[in-house]
């Protein structure tokens, strides 16, 4: 009988093991598709487009907190971005002092990309599972996960 390798969870490691290797094969698998797609894009710039796409301009504390960077690597990132025309600052329309981070049209062109990517990569995550199963699955973590809120 031949030991787990580090990349499989043993039932002594449960529940919590398993989600981190399943979150670490999905942003593998992401980042690989991005690369064969010409998306030279990793896994936390996708997380930073995709905020911006699906919840609009932010500050970029608040979008630092939705993908859980401190600030120093959210400006490195936002630095990076904004080099390559994906997203820009612009001033708050209230408080001139506070900046606001917004999808530029190319930025809103490549999250489009990018999300394709990230459908066919969820979809070959759960090719395994019935229509049914994949319901469960996406009720059972979205409960786990609201319970882990509810305790914090």
């Amino acid at each position: 009988m031949n030991p787990p390798s580090h990349s499989q969870a043993t039932p002594q490691e449960g529940l919590g093991v398993l989600i981190s290797l399943v979150r670490s094969e999905l942003v593998r698998a992401l980042e690989a598709k991005l690369q064969a797609s010409g998306v030279g894009l990793r896994f936390t710039q996708f997380l930073i487009l995709k905020r911006l796409a699906l919840l609009g301009p932010m500050s970029a504390s608040e979008l630092a907190r939705a993908v859980e960077l401190d600030g120093g690597a959210m400006t490195r990132q936002l630095d990076q971005l904004e080099g390559k025309g994906y997203l820009r600052r612009v001033r708050h329309e209230q408080d001139r002092r506070a900046l606001r981070i917004e999808l530029t049209d190319a930025g809103d062109v490549l999250w489009r990309r990018m999300n394709i990517c990230n459908d066919l990569v969820l979809e070959a995550a759960q090719a395994a599972l019935d229509p049914t199963e994949r319901q469960q699955l996406q009720d059972s973590l979205g409960r786990v996960l609201q319970a882990l809120r509810d305790k914090t």
